[in-house]
């Protein structure tokens, strides 16, 4: 409850972001035109999200038959959460990593990479898993898209200001607001600046509304602390080869990483403080 709610406080405080700056900038017309430009762009990612985030890491769809383990695993899963099975994919990279993807619980597809089911025992691929699905039950990608559609229309927007500020065109109604091209370039800097977090900081939320979904359906929180503690350690050694920025918050574990980012911009949680909600959630849970 507590995650949802920040979710819904960080929602509501991008779209007033929006709102304040499609109307210091471009006014009810710009405004309309920057939602609907980032809408059209953000609902075709949406509705074909499974097969181009699949297609671009090489992945391949495997049946039960190929994968009984991961199958076995998902039926249990699914069964606890009340979801139907997605389809399953596995990724050639020997990096430990997954994700989940598609439009809805009835269009869901988990992927797994080749270094996860070789690093992972049955509990701990049991817990990422149940994470994957947690995604999947909780919304995630719709939130994820929502909050990408806003981020865009705002840093659509504030291009708009800038050109106008650089270019001296400012408009009619910039003027009649007594808007200046000094305050309008240096709005436009720091609105995407500020969307940027935000969407960052929804992500980070999701992440651990998704952990805390995973040990309550698996029913063993720390399975997935070690699972996440290990894939960790690899990722800091071995960054996933070929990772796309604009996919890492699929991931359950960010795959660019071979440093320190900066938390603000980080599109998943510090490792240790998942862990440590994990394990206060395994002591809550006696009575689950």
């Amino acid at each position: 409850m507590k995650n949802t709610f920040k979710t819904f406080l960080l929602m509501l405080g991008l779209t007033l972001l929006f709102l304040f700056l499609g109307q210091n900038i471009a006014g009810r017309q710009g405004l309309i035109t920057a939602f609907l430009f980032a809408l059209v762009m953000n609902f075709v990612t949406y509705w074909f999200s499974d097969k181009i985030v699949l297609v671009m890491y090489g992945g391949r769809q495997v049946s039960r038959e190929q994968m009984p383990e991961v199958y076995a695993l998902l039926d249990e899963i699914t069964m606890q959460a009340g979801m139907p099975m997605p389809k399953v994919y596995l990724l050639p990279m020997e990096a430990p990593n997954a994700f989940a993807t598609g439009r809805n619980p009835a269009h869901a597809s988990v992927a797994v990479t080749k270094g996860i089911l070789k690093l992972l025992d049955r509990e701990e691929l049991k817990g990422v898993l149940a994470h994957e699905i947690g995604h999947i039950k909780n919304r995630d990608i719709l939130i994820a898209t929502i909050a990408a559609t806003v981020a865009g229309a705002i840093i659509f927007l504030a291009r708009m200001a800038q050109y106008a500020a650089i270019f001296g065109g400012v408009g009619r109604d910039e003027q009649e607001r007594g808007g200046n091209p000094l305050g309008l370039f240096l709005l436009a800097v720091l609105a995407p600046l500020a969307a940027i977090i935000i969407q960052m900081a929804i992500s980070r939320t999701r992440e651990y509304q998704a952990d805390e979904t995973s040990g309550k359906i698996s029913r063993n929180p720390l399975g997935l602390a070690r699972a996440l503690q290990k894939l960790d350690a690899y990722a800091r050694r071995i960054p996933l080869a070929n990772a796309n920025p604009s996919t890492a918050h699929l991931f359950i574990v960010n795959p660019l990483r071979g440093g320190s980012i900066f938390t603000l911009f980080s599109t998943h949680p510090p490792i240790k403080e998942r862990i440590k909600r994990l394990e206060k959630l395994t002591q809550g849970m006696s009575g689950y």
